[in-house]
């Protein structure tokens, strides 16, 4: 082993990085990604199946099995609560003082979708020039291999590290319920955490390194719309008794304008801050046309504004709604000449970073469950929820570290953005540790997909984030 009081090899961690990556994480996450572990959320009968257990064995295998001193490694399965790896590496070539690092990461994943390439599938791990296709790779089981692939490479070639603690959930598409349990449970071993390392985030491109700067909250659940006790006759019925569906419609229209898809609900919108806003010009710059040409719309389609900041402020910091699922609607090939006793939704919101999911569900439940069209049963299950996050003041030190990292490792200055997505963890995290500087980051750019069709782990930029990982950890023991 180097000497542990050497500066780091740079050039020694990217090609340690790039050979691990190559010879031993993709083979790991080709396995990995032919394991159908699906969220509890989605997969009520997990513990049954017995796939979860799968991956969290495949995972926790090769991580024993690493080079690193003093790594140690447990599974904790509290009852009835989805299985949590964790993995804790004392300091390495710096004092030992109590101050922690806590690396993050899940291993469960999202359900199937439609849509897939013909020679793709969500199960079906494909490795496509730089692209490895599968559900889950880059969402986000490569995070604890790439999290001690950093930490060997800091201990092999001339770095240091404080004490740090690797985290990987097994609940995270599902919220997170699972999650606060074990920060309990696990308090007095996670010790006093100083910088957080997380790699379940996105990228606007694959030529830099990304820092999220903010995450958005969710509120995710059933809003259902009874007003039969069973379907009739529609040509019998309807002039009479009013179509479910079209209650549905005068209930959504009280949330959401049809004609931008601005939220309607006051409680859900927060002020910007000013900073956030700078931010998301400076993105736009960046990335131009990429800001929406990135999605696959359908030809002649447009987006919902042509102000790129604007579109980046849309996906970051404003409350947004989408219908994911339906309930009560025959499939079109069995749908007869009948009025429909119930209507039902699954809705998904997008809330900002500061605003509180439990005060904006009190309100979308107001909204929609009073004074309710022709006295029609009108319920809304929220089925999971959680807040936000927005990143604290950037400490100089971090600041340099990511952009001596990105520079060193793609060649190009880092970009800071806001993320449209949600990882419940940062906001529990966020409230215990205040004091705490986040690295928060990840593999899923452009085209990427996560949870849709067609899903893949960019490579190269998994490489060059594991080695960014590498260089911040060792500038935070040296800051």
């Amino acid at each position: 082993m180097e000497n542990a009081a050497a500066a780091l090899d740079l050039a020694a961690v990217k090609d340690h990085v790039d050979r691990i990556w190559n010879q031993e994480i993709v083979p790991q996450l080709v396995e990995y990604i032919a394991i159908p572990n699906k969220s509890p959320l989605f997969d009520k009968q997990w513990q049954e199946h017995g796939y979860m257990d799968q991956a969290v064995e495949l995972i926790a295998a090769w991580c024993r099995d690493r080079k690193i001193a003093g790594l140690s490694l447990e599974v904790v399965r509290l009852p009835n609560r989805t299985p949590l790896i964790f993995m804790e590496i004392p300091a390495f070539g710096t004092a030992q003082d109590g101050d922690t690092v806590l690396l993050y990461g899940h291993l469960d994943k999202q359900p199937e979708m439609t849509g897939w390439r013909e020679d793709l599938g969500p199960w079906k791990p494909v490795l496509e020039g730089d692209k490895l296709y599968g559900r889950g790779g880059a969402d986000d089981g490569y995070a604890a291999f790439a999290s001690l692939t950093a930490l060997e490479a800091v201990q092999k070639f001339g770095g240091s590290h404080k004490r740090c603690v690797v985290i990987i959930e097994a609940c995270e598409e599902s919220g997170s319920v699972d999650l606060p349990f074990y920060i309990d449970h696990l308090a007095d071993r996670i010790g006093e955490v100083s910088l957080v390392v997380c790699l379940d985030s996105g990228a606007g491109d694959y030529e830099r390194l990304w820092s999220t700067t903010s995450l958005r909250g969710m509120i995710a659940g059933d809003l259902r719309v009874d007003i039969l006790r069973e379907g009739v006759h529609s040509g019998d019925a309807s002039g009479v008794v009013p179509s479910s569906f079209r209650i549905m419609r005068a209930l959504l229209e009280r949330i959401e304008s049809v004609a931008s898809g601005e939220m309607l609900v006051d409680a859900l919108h927060v002020e910007i801050p000013q900073q956030r806003r700078e931010q998301a010009g400076v993105v736009a710059k960046v990335l131009g046309d990429t800001v929406y040409s990135a999605y696959p719309f359908v030809e002649g389609s447009e987006p919902m504004a042509s102000d790129l900041a604007e579109l980046v402020l849309n996906r970051t910091w404003r409350p947004t709604l989408s219908v994911t699922g339906a309930g009560g609607f025959p499939a079109l090939e069995d749908s007869g000449n009948v009025l429909r006793p119930f209507s039902a939704l699954k809705l998904s919101f997008r809330l900002p970073p500061t605003a509180d999911c439990k005060v904006c569900e009190d309100a979308i439940r107001r909204v929609i469950e009073t004074d309710v069209p022709y006295g029609a049963k009108v319920t809304f299950v929220a089925e999971k929820g959680a807040n936000g996050w927005n990143a604290p003041p950037l400490a100089p030190w971090l600041e340099q570290a990511t952009d001596a990292a990105s520079k060193a490792f793609f060649g190009q200055a880092p970009a800071y953005m806001g993320e449209g997505g949600s990882i419940p963890f940062m906001g529990m995290l966020g409230e215990k540790f205040p004091q705490a500087q986040f690295m928060i980051t990840g593999v899923l750019g452009p085209a990427s997909n996560a949870h849709g069709p067609n899903e893949f782990l960019h490579i190269p930029m998994g490489k060059g984030l594991t080695a960014c990982v590498a260089k911040v950890i060792d500038d935070h023991a040296n800051r």
